[in-house]
């Protein structure tokens, strides 16, 4: 059975998110040091998928807990130019509103969620994927609603034998 090597991604602010992960460094966080958050369930990075919670928890360094803190397994590869890969665990802390350009988890029709990059103009919204090969989608802003905004990543790694 393959060992595996867990890493905690730090969001530093005021960056493009691509350049924005600071590994928190040394070994790992003592035990002490870990809070369990809500795990809610998984969040697409590419097509849009159900909103199905879920009732598991994680635990991260308290120094990656803001208010309302939750957390959300990756499944996809359209933000993989952000560093945010399929099976990363993202922790999410929520809010209701975004900036122009920031990751966000975003809730489409109140029924499927998503994680991208969210535009918006005049003409609506244009959630944006962090992958070139992917299209963006365009919504008219009532068909979302912003549930949180990406502040840091849990990333399980093989250990090389």
């Amino acid at each position: 059975m393959p060992e595996f090597q867990t890493r905690f991604l730090l969001r530093r602010p005021n960056l493009p998110l691509a350049e924005a992960w600071a590994l928190l460094d040394g070994p790992e966080p003592a035990i002490d040091d870990l809070i369990e958050i809500p795990l809610l369930g998984n969040v697409s990075a590419g097509l849009p998928i159900e909103a199905c919670a879920d009732a598991a928890t994680i635990r991260v360094p308290s120094c990656m807990i803001r208010r309302n803190t939750y957390a959300l397994r990756v499944r996809g590869d359209s933000m993989i130019d952000c560093n945010i890969f399929d099976g990363d665990v993202i922790i999410i802390e929520r809010q209701e509103s975004a900036e122009n350009g920031e990751t966000a988890v975003v809730m489409i029709n109140d029924q499927e969620v998503t994680l991208k990059k969210l535009y918006i103009d005049r003409a609506g919204v244009r959630l944006q994927p962090a992958n070139e090969r992917m299209a963006p989608i365009f919504l008219r802003n009532s068909d979302i609603q912003v549930l949180g905004l990406v502040m840091g990543v849990v990333r399980q790694e093989e250990l090389a034998a």
